[in-house]
């Protein structure tokens, strides 16, 4: 029942923002093909938060991954999970996978990398807190550090995330289309990000596709 709430609830979202999918058993479907998205809601345990996963199938083997948080129970907690799937990512696939760009909500770059020119979708860097700004040199940083990859001519997607806990230590992760990226982990670290007595997270989600000329 709650997977079921969730698909509404994505449909709905979708379509206020002039995509419209079509519900084909557990997956919303893109006229019948990809993209298709699926949401999965887990209940926490007794007051912790739940989990929504969102999977977006770009292609008969490539999907995107990334999951969410939601406090509250049942609907409460997928609407919660919900808001930060908006804020964090959604403007991004609408750009990257459904060409519906919001340039109010994500920035729209051009980078050259290798022999290919990229149109860039940068989402937010959002933070748990208001009282954190963005470190210097973030967006530059991901650009110097994709240099270093052999990137094939599809979407690609980047994942950053980085937490600080309350006794300062701190634990960063970097995904290039899912996987690992040791040189996004490097970056993260090498980052002056905000020393303050009470943790934080932050997170920010990229993606890139080819300029169609």
């Amino acid at each position: 029942m709650n997977n079921t709430i969730v698909q509404a609830k994505l449909l709905h979202l979708f379509e206020r923002h002039d995509v419209t999918l079509e519900l084909d058993e557990e997956w919303l479907v893109t006229d019948g093909d990809f993209p298709a998205v699926r949401g999965s809601w887990h209940e926490g345990a007794e007051g912790a938060p739940g989990r929504l996963d969102v999977d977006v199938v770009i292609s008969e083997e490539r999907h995107i991954e990334e999951s969410f948080a939601g406090h509250g129970v049942g609907e409460v907690g997928i609407r919660d999970a919900l808001k930060g799937f908006e804020r964090n990512i959604l403007y991004v696939l609408l750009a990257a996978c459904w060409y519906v760009t919001d340039d109010r909500r994500i920035q729209l770059q051009s980078w050259e990398l290798g022999v290919r020119t990229w149109d860039v979708f940068v989402g937010p860097l959002t933070f748990t807190r208001d009282d954190v700004a963005a470190p210097d040199g973030l967006l530059s940083g991901v650009h110097d550090a994709l240099r270093n990859e052999s990137l094939s001519g599809e979407l690609h997607w980047i994942r950053l995330f980085y937490r600080r806990a309350d006794d300062g230590s701190v634990m960063a992760e970097a995904l290039l289309d899912n996987q690992p990226w040791p040189g996004g982990d490097r970056l993260l670290s090498q980052l002056s990000w905000a020393s303050t007595e009470q943790g934080y997270s932050a997170r920010c989600f990229i993606a890139l596709d080819i300029r169609d000329y």
